[in-house]
């Protein structure tokens, strides 16, 4: 069975028309975003995966807990904050 974190990041690239990826860096990118999908634990870690984007970028969090230490993480930064259904709770100020 997958994690909450892969279920979650499997339903936004869907969402998004792109296909999850495993490896290194964001979750999920597409042409205009970058997502990385956290936990609360893993929120600040989040902000590493996403240096060096230049197009708006995203922490997802899985469930509000999550949202609520993105918030926290990204507070006075550039990457906003999405939740667990892919909706913009923060948006992120990075210019495409």
């Amino acid at each position: 069975m997958a994690s909450k974190h892969d279920r979650i990041a499997v339903r936004i690239a869907r969402q998004k028309g792109v296909s999850y990826n495993r490896g290194q860096g964001p979750d999920v990118v597409t042409a205009t975003q970058a997502i990385e999908v956290e936990t609360a634990d893993s929120a600040h870690d989040g902000l590493r995966q996403l240096q060096g984007f230049r197009k708006p970028s995203y922490i997802a969090g899985v469930d509000q807990d999550a949202v609520d230490a993105a918030l926290q993480a990204t507070k006075g930064t550039t990457v906003g904050v999405m939740d667990p259904d892919g909706e913009i709770v923060k948006r992120s100020t990075r210019r495409r």
